[in-house]
C-alpha cells in the first residue's frame, strides 16, 4: 500500500470514529467474536456484500450508506450485549439475528423488542445510539462540534449535549447522562 492509500484509509478510518464510534474494523471484528458469526454470515444478517463489508473493514470505503445497515448494526451491538451478559442464550441470538437480517430498518428512533430492557424500557446506551446516529445522519462530528462552539457563548448545555451525544463515544455519552442521573 502506497502512502496515499494509507493516508486515505487513515481518513476513512477517522471519519468511522466520528461517525460510529470507532472503525467500522474493529466494530466489525467485535460482534463476529461475540456473535460466533463469521464475515460472510455477518454481511448477510447486515444486508450487505462480502465484498463491501470487507472494503468497510480494512478502511477502504468509510460509510455505511443505507441507513437500514446502520439500524441492522446497532440491533447486533444490542443483542451482543445481551448475549455477553447472559440474558440471551446463543440459540435464541441466533434466532434474533434471522429477524434482524428481515428487518427493513424505518427510523432510527423506531422501538423494537431487541432494543429494550427486561421492563420494557429502552436501554440508555440504545437511546443514546439512536441520538448519535440522528445527529450524524444529518452532519459529521467536525460540524457537530463547530456547531457546539457556536453555541456555547449563549446556550453552554445544548453545546455540551452536542459535544457529548453528537460527537462523542457512546461509552462516554452513557456515562455522561448516567453522571447526570444522581
Amino acid at each position: 500500500m502506497d502512502a496515499a492509500q494509507q493516508e486515505a484509509t487513515a481518513r476513512a478510518r477517522e471519519l468511522q470514529r466520528n461517525w460510529y464510534g470507532e472503525p467500522l474494523g474493529a466494530l466489525f471484528r467485535k460482534l463476529i467474536e461475540d456473535l460466533g458469526l463469521n464475515q460472510a454470515r455477518l454481511a448477510a444478517v447486515l444486508g450487505l456484500s462480502a465484498p463491501m463489508l470487507s472494503q468497510l473493514m480494512s478502511g477502504q470505503r468509510a460509510k455505511i450508506g443505507n441507513p437500514a445497515v446502520v439500524q441492522r448494526v446497532q440491533l447486533l451491538q444490542d443483542l451482543a450485549a445481551q448475549v455477553a451478559d447472559g440474558s440471551v442464550s446463543a440459540a435464541e441470538a441466533t434466532e434474533r439475528m434471522e429477524e434482524i437480517k428481515k428487518s427493513q430498518g424505518g427510523s432510527v428512533l423506531s422501538n423494537t423488542t431487541q432494543t429494550t430492557s427486561g421492563s420494557g424500557a429502552p436501554t440508555v446506551k440504545r437511546v443514546v445510539r439512536e441520538i448519535q446516529s440522528l445527529l450524524r445522519s444529518v452532519a459529521a462530528a467536525g460540524d457537530i462540534i463547530d456547531a457546539a462552539d457556536s453555541l456555547a457563548p449563549t446556550h453552554p448545555e445544548l453545546a455540551e449535549f452536542l459535544r457529548v451525544y453528537g460527537a462523542g463515544r457512546t461509552s462516554d455519552a452513557v456515562a455522561h447522562y448516567q453522571s447526570h442521573q444522581n
